[in-house]
């Protein structure tokens, strides 16, 4: 990690969640495999001559390609994989998010006998080794563990418009299933806390691009108190929430703030950039910054992603805390602007 501040990573990312300025701009990078895959060993480097704030990159490598069996006769990649949930998913992207083709509660009669994966240990070996691991992180970086997601899973293990049927109906079923997901996923948190992680993070998303996928109210009454289910386990732990949501989520913003959540990943395209950081401002939660991945990285101009990441952080005021910018190369991402949004990063880093 170089940069020509004074703080170590850990010091600057917590300066920046309490609203503190920090010596340089954080920056938190996701070295996703469809991006890795496609660039190269030339974003390996990128990645590591910038540096980041949220753990140790130095031992990143280039993933390996997938197997010929997953290329159609046309050479394009198209892939098929079911998942510890059951879940059977299609792949059309190498290392992108796939959709799901067979969903094993797709019918409510099969849910008595349905079996969750299991739950992860507390404690054991493995624990010990991964608290060892971010013990030594942690004198350096800011380290997150993770994670629960709920809707985002519900709608993979039963096809979309039945749970928005299931939602808006009330029925029994969802809620049976809502529970069991919390409860699972209340192991992950314990576990990650166990590890003695610096945040832990969360994800669902709740928007489109316009508004809501649900009401503010039924988010209020079936999601929010099995969130906090999870984020009291957190607070007790005297620990960080970080909760990406993607879409127009203005209606209920306040409430991830009243339910604890330290740090926001949003959707920024789905909103008014000056009303978004003066509303995070008040609420006193953190935004993580991720420059448009659709438009703007794919075919704006290098300049224009200059332009774009130097407002972000005026209008965010990064600089005196609050935010960070976060980072990830997407496939479709000419090198050009890959190279723009890193050099734009580094020089807000002093690199």
């Amino acid at each position: 990690m170089r940069c020509d501040g004074d703080m170590l990573p850990r010091e600057r990312v917590l300066a920046a969640l309490r609203y503190q300025a920090p010596d340089v701009v954080p920056v938190r990078i996701a070295p996703v495999a469809a991006g890795l895959h496609e660039h190269g060993r030339k974003l390996v480097d990128l990645i590591q001559a910038c540096g980041h704030d949220f753990g140790d990159l130095s031992g990143l490598q280039v993933p390996e390609p997938p197997p010929p069996e997953h290329y159609d006769a046309d050479g394009r990649y198209h892939a098929f994989a079911t998942d510890e949930w059951g879940i059977r998913w299609e792949y059309r992207i190498f290392g992108i998010w796939g959709h799901p083709v067979e969903w094993p509660l797709e019918h409510w009669s099969s849910l008595d006998a349905y079996q969750l994966p299991p739950a992860p240990p507390e404690a054991g070996p493995d624990v010990d080794l991964a608290r060892q691991r971010v013990a030594k992180e942690r004198e350096t970086y800011y380290t997150l563990g993770g994670f629960g997601q709920l809707f985002e899973l519900l709608r993979a293990l039963r096809p979309f418009e039945k749970v928005l049927m299931d939602l808006v109906d009330d029925t029994p079923e969802v809620h049976r299933l809502a529970d069991l997901i919390t409860d699972h996923y209340l192991a992950h948190v314990r576990r990650s806390l166990a590890t003695g992680v610096d945040g832990v993070t969360f994800a669902d998303d709740h928007g489109t691009q316009q508004a809501m996928i649900t009401s503010p109210g039924l988010f209020r009454s079936f999601f929010a108190p099995r969130y906090r289910h999870w984020f009291e386990a957190v607070k007790a732990a005297d620990r960080a929430i970080f909760f990406h949501v993607c879409g127009q989520i203005s209606p209920i913003l306040e409430d991830f703030s009243r339910l604890g959540v330290d740090a926001i990943w949003p959707q920024l395209t789905a909103f008014e950039l000056p009303e978004l950081a003066r509303a995070c401002r008040d609420l006193g939660m953190a935004v993580e910054l991720h420059p448009d991945r659709g438009e703007l990285m794919q075919r704006g101009t290098p300049q224009e992603i200059r332009d774009y990441v130097l407002r972000l952080v005026d209008l965010f005021q990064t600089h005196q805390g609050g935010s960070w910018l976060y980072l990830e190369v997407d496939p479709g991402f000419p090198w050009p602007n890959v190279e723009a949004l890193f050099n734009v990063a580094m020089e807000l880093r002093g690199v």
